[in-house]
Parts: C-alpha cells; sequence; structure tokens
C-alpha cells in the first residue's frame, strides 16, 4: 500500500497516534518498501509536525484520529513531498483528496505484485538507515537520529538476551505498550525486542499514563514491564496515600513487612542468598497482595528507564520485594546500553553494558567522574542532515559523547551523577548538580510535586517549587485543586486550604513554614554552603507536558522552565542583600 502511494526510498512515513497495532503495522510496513519509520509525538504541535514531516521528506503521514488530522491538514500546504495522509482510528470525518482510512488504505496494495515488493526489500543492506526516532529537543530542534537495520536487530537480541526475556517457544512473555512508540525506549521494547523473542503485546488505553494504566495491568499482568521515573513515582504516591487510610493494625504489618522487605532485598544485593522465616511470612501477608494489586502478580523483570530516579522511589519498592531495575542509555544507542539485572544490580546504579558495548569515562576528575561515552553495534549512523552535530556526538575514535556525567565503582557498575549541560556553576565556580538537591526537596516535603533548582552565575541557589494537584484526565492541563494526598498533608497541618491559588495568596502560613522546614532539613545535610536553598517560590501552576515544561517521557525540560519563570527567578537575585 506505501509502495502504490508513491512511496520514494528513503523517505518518510510519519506515525502520528497513540501505541496500537496500525502503529506497528505502518512502521514495518514503512521500513519494508524501503522508506524511514518515523514516530511523531501526539502531544506536538501543527508546527513541530511539519518540521519533523519536512525534515524526513514524507510521503506519507498516518493519523490516530480528527484531532491529529487537524495538525497535519493546519501544515500540510508546507509539506511539497507530501503524498497521502492515513487515518486509522477513528471514521474519517470529512473525505478530502488523498485522504484514506485504514481499510481503504489496505486495499490499495492489492495490485502490486509481491515480486515487486520483494526485489525492494532484496536491496535492502544492514547498515542502511530504516528508522528515525527524533530526540524531544530539550535544546534546540529535534534531531533525527538515523538508525539502522543492523542498530535494530542486533540490540534487540543483545538486550533480550541480557535481561533474560525468554522466547515464546519455551514460554511466552507478556509486555504492555504504553509509552510513546516515537521514544527508543517504547520502539525497542515494544516492537523490536518483541518482535525477536515472539512476545505478546497487548495495547493500553491512549489515556494510560492519566490514570487507566493500572487497570491495565490488573488485567493483563505482564511478564515484564518498563515504566518511566514519573509513573514508578505515581505508583509510589498513591499506594502511601491508601496505606494512610488503613488501619492502625494493617499500618503496623505493613511498615514491618517493609522493613524485612528492605533488609532482605539489600542483603541479596551484596550477595547473600538466603530468606529469613519472617521474610517468608511478610511474602505470604503483604508483598502478594500488593504485586496482585498492581497487576504484577507474574511480572519477573521490572525496569525503569529515560529519566533519573531517585533512591527513595527504588527503595519504596525494594522494601515491598518488587525490584525495578535501571536501564540506561540514549537515542543514540538505539534504546539501551547499560542495564541492572536481578542477579547483578546495585542501588543507584544503572548496571553493567550490554554484551559487545563499551563505556568509557572521558576526562574523569579525582573522583572518576567524567563525560560517559559509549561504543558498540548499538551506536547509530548520526543526524539527519545534520552532519557537524554528528560530529559533536561521535569523535574521531568512534566513542558516542553522551553529555552525561558518571563513573564506575570498582566492579563495573556504572553510576550517572548529573547531565553536563544541566550542571549549576555558581559564581563562585562550585559545580552543583541539581537533580539530588530536587529530589531531596520532593522527598522530604510530600506536599510539593516538582521542583527545580536554579543558580546559574548566581551568588547562591533558589528553587521553584510546584504543589500537587489535580490534572484534567482530558487535556493533562494541571488545575487549582489540590491532589488528595495534598489536601490531606494541609489538613494535617492545620491549614484549611483546598487550592494551590489560596496556599499562595494568603502565603498560607503552616503551609510555607512546612516547606521552609523542610528545605532547611535538607540545607543540613548539603555537601556545602554552595549547595545549599537560599530562597525559594511556589509557583501557580504544577509542570506538565500540557504546559511544555515536561517533555513526552516527564523530563524537565530546564531552558523552558527558566524561560517561563523568568521574573520569579529574577526576583530572587533582585534584591541587593545576599541571603546568610
Amino acid at each position: 500500500s506505501c509502495l502504490q502511494l508513491g512511496l520514494e526510498r528513503f523517505h518518510g512515513v510519519g506515525i502520528l497516534g497513540f501505541n496500537s497495532a496500525e502503529w506497528f503495522i505502518a512502521d514495518i510496513g514503512a521500513i519494508l518498501a524501503g522508506g524511514f519509520a518515523v514516530g511523531i509525538y501526539t502531544t506536538n504541535s501543527p508546527q513541530a509536525c511539519r518540521y519533523v514531516a519536512e525534515n524526513c521528506s514524507a510521503n506519507i503521514i498516518v493519523v490516530e484520529n480528527q484531532k491529529q488530522l487537524q495538525k497535519i491538514l493546519e501544515v500540510g500546504d508546507k509539506l511539497p513531498h507530501l503524498k497521502a495522509i492515513v487515518q486509522y482510528g477513528e471514521e474519517i470525518k470529512e473525505k478530502t483528496p488523498n485522504l484514506y482510512s485504514w481499510s481503504e488504505f489496505l486495499e490499495l496494495g492489492r495490485d502490486v505484485p509481491d515480486s515487486l515488493l520483494h526485489s525492494i526489500i532484496a536491496e535492502q543492506k544492514p547498515n542502511q538507515c530504516c528508522t528515525l526516532i527524533y530526540t524531544s529537543g530539550t535544546t534546540g530542534q529535534p534531531k533525527g537520529v538515523m538508525l539502522s537495520h543492523d542498530n535494530l536487530t542486533w540490540t534487540a537480541a543483545v538486550a533480550g538476551q541480557y535481561t533474560m526475556i525468554t522466547d515464546a517457544k519455551e514460554r511466552q512473555e507478556q509486555v504492555i505498550s504504553y509509552l510513546p512508540l516515537s521514544h527508543i525506549a517504547a520502539q525497542m521494547s515494544d516492537i523490536w525486542t518483541a518482535m525477536t523473542f515472539g512476545v505478546q503485546v497487548y495495547f493500553a488505553q491512549p489515556d494510560a499514563l492519566k490514570g487507566s494504566l493500572v487497570e491495565t495491568m490488573r488485567e493483563v499482568r505482564p511478564t515484564a514491564f518498563l515504566a518511566v521515573p514519573r509513573v514508578w513515582e505515581k505508583m509510589e504516591e498513591k499506594m502511601k496515600s491508601i496505606g494512610m487510610k488503613s488501619s492502625a493494625l494493617r499500618r503496623k504489618v505493613a511498615s514491618w513487612a517493609k522493613g524485612v522487605g528492605l533488609q532482605t532485598n539489600l542483603k541479596r544485593m551484596n550477595g547473600y542468598s538466603e530468606e529469613s522465616v519472617n521474610f517468608r511470612l511478610a511474602k505470604h501477608l503483604v508483598y502478594r497482595k500488593v504485586r496482585k494489586a498492581l497487576g504484577l502478580d507474574r511480572c519477573t523483570k521490572c525496569f525503569t528507564g529515560a529519566a533519573p530516579i531517585s533512591r527513595e522511589t527504588l527503595e519504596f519498592f525494594l522494601s515491598l520485594n518488587i525490584l525495578v531495575l535501571e536501564l540506561y542509555g540514549m537515542s543514540e544507542s538505539s534504546g539501551p546500553h547499560t542495564v541492572s539485572v536481578p542477579h547483578s544490580f546495585k542501588l543507584s546504579s544503572c548496571g553493567k553494558e550490554l554484551t559487545g558495548c563499551r563505556t568509557l569515562i572521558h576526562n574523569p576528575d579525582r573522583d572518576g567522574i567524567g563525560e560517559v561515552c559509549f561504543s558498540g553495534r548499538h551506536i547509530f549512523m548520526g543526524y539527519l542532515n545534520m552532519e557537524e552535530k554528528t560530529r559533536e556526538a561521535i569523535d574521531e575514535d568512534g566513542w558516542l559523547h553522551s553529555g552525561d556525567l558518571g563513573k564506575h565503582d570498582k566492579d563495573g557498575f556504572l553510576y550517572i551523577t548529573g547531565r553536563i549541560k544541566e550542571l549549576i556553576i555558581t559564581a563562585g565556580g562550585e559545580n552543583i548538580p541539581p537533580v539530588p538537591i530536587e529530589d531531596a526537596v520532593k522527598n522530604t516535603i510530600p506536599i510539593i510535586s516538582n521542583a527545580m533548582l536554579v543558580g546559574d552565575k548566581a551568588k547562591f541557589l533558589a528553587m521553584l517549587l510546584t504543589l500537587k494537584c489535580q490534572v484534567d484526565a482530558e487535556t493533562g492541563e494541571p488545575g487549582d485543586d489540590l491532589s488528595p494526598e495534598a489536601l490531606e498533608y494541609c489538613q494535617k497541618l492545620g491549614s484549611k486550604a483546598t487550592k494551590v491559588s489560596e496556599i499562595i495568596s494568603s502565603k498560607d502560613k503552616a503551609i510555607y513554614a512546612a516547606i521552609q522546614k523542610g528545605i532547611t532539613a535538607v540545607n543540613e545535610r548539603a555537601t556545602s554552603n554552595a549547595q545549599k536553598v537560599q530562597k525559594w517560590v511556589v509557583l501557580e501552576k504544577d509542570f506538565s507536558v500540557f504546559g511544555g515544561e515536561l517533555g513526552p517521557t516527564m523530563k524537565l525540560k530546564r531552558p523552558v522552565v527558566a524561560q517561563k519563570y523568568k521574573a520569579q527567578i529574577s526576583q530572587f537575585y533582585s534584591d541587593v542583600d545576599t541571603p546568610s
């Protein structure tokens, strides 16, 4: 059908929609027909869609529904290569030329002889590009990461083996596809690894990340599950708020079981394998029930990746005997580079390299921290039409420079300590990685949803804070009403506030004092005075994909936040006196 529509060699087929069978079919069809499979984020604006479609010379764009179709129609006249649009998720509301429904699209291919398709497949070579992953440009325009057939097939086979995915001939694994497929993590896990090992894929509802995911998990009971840190954090928050409502006895039992779980698993991490009577009892009374409630009762592999996760969240799940394993990599390495596995993992490490991959710590300082560089068959071909940028990423010796800072321990485990671009360099010349301080604040003050540290080239650090609030299930826009657990927190402190705006407008004494108390507690643990947070402000709206402060995998877009709230940031530093 792609060939019938005139798809030319090395031209894009854009796919704009939530995960579905049609997404997979369009992706693989595009590749076999000699084009590029190009996922486009469903959260993209019409202009961002235009940029990607133009950049990859898209001949065909596949959209899910009217909402996504509108975006393409709005910019269609600026896309000279575009020959056809296919809509799969909804009936077409209004026929226009070159717009096809999914069934019409599939019919088109009937008259194309198999011999033509086979000759095109036979011409393709392992080292040619077949997929473009657009990096969600937290800085500047997105770049089209070119991945070859070999990048995808080699990485899928090696990553699957390393993480002990069972081949369907022995036992079929089950996974849920819900993370954006335009991102390398979901694509590697849901399409390529699944195809290599015969994994059964279930598709979640489009509102999975707004709340329906847990129902899908209970229904499917996946055997392997990959989530981004925000998903694990949301589960943790929900479980904690349910825990608060339990009877005193239940809370006591849960607390005892969590203590036993954490101790046992930390011992396991250090090589002790025996299970105590207490642990077996806790398994029976608590852990099994928790797993069942989360739909993880059959799951032997839980993974997290795509952004940093806090030690507290990992420990929370570990205390419930759920081992959340960290993966680390990037689009430019076809997804994974290092992986933690049950028999070889350390808390807050990203694990060890996949078989056949190597890591170099470039220009390490006296603590052994330097830029993390990768090499292996998983390294991308380059950025589409961006030779300059490609040369910045891959050096003359073939090492891919990640832009991340990290170190190895004596056993070869990799730890990521921050991003080079994220480092805050104060006026005093101190290099400060923001994530550990932000995590500490979020963990110390339960009402805080997001925290962003600022202070580059300034005399002291300050922080932007947002509160946990209700989110519009349709649009994903954060509202003004406090979330249930934030309300509970306010009541405990004796505050009557129910809205974010009430807390801010009245500078709610109880809440502001509690926030300051939390900040002070974090400052007391700071490694130096330069790492202390001296001022803070509560913002009226939480960060979201809708507001542009978070990327599609919930990663904080620091430059966007700094631009959006520059008035508040300059206010920190406009008062002459530096806080003592």
